[in-house]
C-alpha cells in the first residue's frame, strides 16, 4: 500500500508539473509528423504505419518509428491537440513511475520516492512531453525501463524481450536496454544463471535480426539520404568526434543545472571543433573525466546504485553522442530524456545516505525548482508563434532560430520580413541550400527577380544536387498559393545524376 501512494505522488507530480501542455497546438516537426502526414489522418495508419518510415518520403524517410505514428493515428480520432498532449503526459508519468520502481527494488521508500520525483519535473524534459512527437522518446524509454525492470527483477525473458521490441519500435535508442541489463548483471544487482544469461543474449540477437531486417525493407527506398548536424558537414571523423566531445559541456550542463533551455544548438550557436587544443573540447574532457571518477569512486565504495545510475547516463547516451556515428543532430534536449533516467537513479540514492531532516529539505529545493523551472517552459511549446519567438531570444545566433521564425512569417503573409529572416539565416550559415530556397521564394513573391535569382545560384553553391529541395520548397509555395513562385523555383531543379 505504502509502494502504491509513492507511485500514485510520482505520477501526479509528473502530470500536474506539465499540464499546461493541455493548451499547446502543434509545432515545428508536429506538424510534418502528424499534422499533414496521411498515415495519422487515417485509422487505417495504425497498421500501415509498420510498412512506413517515420519521416515522410520527401524528407528522405530516414528512421522506423512505427508506434508512435500509430498512436496518433488512434489519436487522430478524436481531432483534439488536448488530447495528443494528454497522452504524452500519461507517457511521462509511467516512465516516471517506472524509474521509481526500478529505484525501489534496490533502494529505500524515500530514495525511491525522490528518484521518481526529480525525474518527473527535470527541466530537460519538457521539449519530449510538451511537443507530440516527443512521444517517441517517452514511449523507447518505458520500453527501455521495462526491459530493464523484467530482466533484473522478474528475470522474464519474454517480458523483457516483448518491452524490447516496443521500445524498438517506439525509437532506436531503445536497443541499449541489453547493455543496461548487463551492466546491473556486472554490478551484482541481479544474478541469473549463466545459461539463463545465454538465453538472454540469444533473444536479443533475435530481436535484433528480426528488426534490422524489417527497418531494412521498408528504409530501402531511402538509402543514401544525407542526415548529419549542420556541425558535421564537410568534415572528417576526427572533427566529428572532436566536436561531439565538446558538447559534453552542454549534456552535463543540461542534466544538473539545467536553468537554459533552448530548441536548437545549429551553428553558430554551437560550432565545428577541429583541435584538441580548442578550449571546449578540453572542458568536454573533463567533463568525462569528472563522470568516470564519480563511477569509480561510487564502485569502490561499493554503492552499487549510484555506479547503475551513472553507467545508465552513459549508456543511454551513446547512441546519439555521436561518437559511434553521426547523425542528424548535435545537442536536442529531447535527447536526454533516456539517459536522465540514471541521473534520477543515482541523485535518488545518493540523497538517501543524508538524514531525513537533511533530505527533506534537499528534495523539496530540487523538485520544486525542476517544477517550476518546466512549469514556465512548457508554454513554449505552445504553437509555431511562440516556439520562432522563443527560438530567437534563447538560441539568437542559430541560424534555425532565424529559419524558423521565416517560416512562421511566411505563412502569415508578412513576405518582407521573412525575407529578412531567411537572409539573416543565410548571412549566420551559409552550408544550408534550404534557406537560400525559401529567401528565393520570398523575393520572387516581393516581384525582386534579380535577387531571387542570385540566391539559387548560392543555393546551387551550397548543394548543387538537391532536387528534393527544390520541390519541398515548390511544394510549399503552392499550398501557400503562390503557384508562379513554384514553377520559378522548380525551372532551376537540376537534374538527378544517373
Amino acid at each position: 500500500m505504502r509502494d502504491r501512494r509513492l507511485y500514485l505522488a510520482v505520477a501526479a507530480c509528473a502530470v500536474v508539473v506539465h499540464l499546461g501542455a493541455l493548451w499547446n497546438q502543434f509545432a515545428l516537426d508536429d506538424v510534418t509528423i502528424v499534422v499533414v502526414n496521411p498515415l495519422v489522418q487515417s485509422l487505417s495508419g495504425v497498421w500501415r504505419a509498420f510498412a512506413a518510415p517515420y519521416w515522410p518520403a520527401n524528407l528522405g524517410g530516414l528512421v522506423f518509428r512505427p508506434l508512435p505514428v500509430a498512436t496518433y493515428a488512434l489519436d487522430w480520432q478524436l481531432h483534439s491537440p488536448a488530447w495528443f498532449h494528454a497522452v504524452n503526459l500519461l507517457w511521462h508519468a509511467g516512465v516516471a513511475v517506472s524509474v521509481a520502481a526500478l529505484a525501489r527494488r534496490w533502494t529505500s521508500a524515500p530514495a525511491a520516492l525522490a528518484a521518481g520525483l526529480i525525474f518527473a519535473v527535470h527541466p530537460v524534459h519538457v521539449e519530449a512531453v510538451a511537443s507530440v512527437i516527443g512521444r517517441a522518446e517517452l514511449m523507447a524509454t518505458v520500453g527501455t525501463c521495462l526491459a530493464v525492470y523484467a530482466a533484473v527483477v522478474l528475470d522474464s525473458i519474454a517480458w523483457s524481450a516483448a518491452f524490447l521490441v516496443v521500445g524498438l519500435l517506439s525509437k532506436e535508442n531503445a536497443a541499449v536496454a541489453p547493455a543496461l541489463i548487463v551492466w546491473a548483471w556486472v554490478l551484482g544487482l541481479a544474478g541469473p544463471s549463466r545459461q539463463r544469461m545465454v538465453r538472454y543474449g540469444v533473444s536479443w540477437i533475435a530481436i535484433a535480426i528480426a528488426y534490422l531486417a524489417v527497418r531494412w525493407m521498408v528504409l530501402r527506398p531511402y538509402e543514401g539520404f544525407q542526415n548529419l548536424a549542420a556541425q558535421f558537414l564537410g568534415q572528417g571523423p576526427v572533427a566529428i568526434r572532436l566536436t561531439a566531445i565538446g558538447a559534453f559541456v552542454d549534456v552535463t550542463r543540461l542534466l544538473f543545472v539545467p536553468l537554459h533551455l533552448q530548441a536548437d544548438y545549429s551553428p553558430v550557436e554551437r560550432v565545428t571543433i577541429t583541435t584538441p587544443l580548442d578550449p571546449r573540447f578540453v572542458l568536454g574532457l573533463l567533463c568525462v573525466a569528472v563522470w568516470a571518477a564519480l563511477l569509480v569512486l561510487a564502485w569502490r565504495h561499493g554503492r552499487r546504485v549510484e555506479a547503475y545510475g551513472l553507467g545508465w547516463i552513459a549508456i543511454g547516451y551513446l547512441p546519439v553522442a555521436n561518437l559511434l556515428f553521426p547523425h542528424g543532430v548535435l545537442v536536442a534536449e529531447r535527447l536526454l530524456y533516456l539517459p536522465s533516467a540514471g541521473l534520477a537513479l543515482a541523485v535518488g540514492t545518493a540523497l538517501d545516505r543524508i538524514p531525513r531532516r537533511a533530505w527533506a529539505i534537499v528534495v523539496t529545493v530540487l523538485v520544486g525548482a525542476g517544477a517550476v523551472r518546466s512549469a514556465l517552459r512548457v508554454p513554449v511549446w505552445r504553437n509555431n508563434g511562440a516556439l520562432a519567438l522563443s527560438m530567437i531570444a534563447d538560441a539568437p545566433r542559430s541560424y534555425r532560430s532565424w529559419d524558423y521564425l521565416g517560416w512562421e512569417l511566411l505563412w502569415a503573409g508578412k513576405n518582407e520580413r521573412a525575407l529578412e529572416s531567411f537572409r539573416r539565416a543565410g548571412q549566420i550559415y551559409r552550408a544550408d541550400a534550404r534557406v537560400y530556397l525559401a529567401a528565393a521564394h520570398m523575393a520572387y513573391v516581393l516581384k525582386r527577380v534579380p535577387l531571387a535569382d542570385s540566391l539559387l545560384v548560392r543555393a546551387d553553391s551550397a548543394c548543387p544536387q538537391c532536387p528534393g529541395a527544390y520541390r519541398n520548397q515548390a511544394n510549399a509555395a503552392r499550398m501557400r498559393g503562390d503557384t508562379a513562385a513554384a514553377e520559378f523555383l522548380l525551372r532551376h531543379v537540376q537534374p538527378v545524376p544517373r
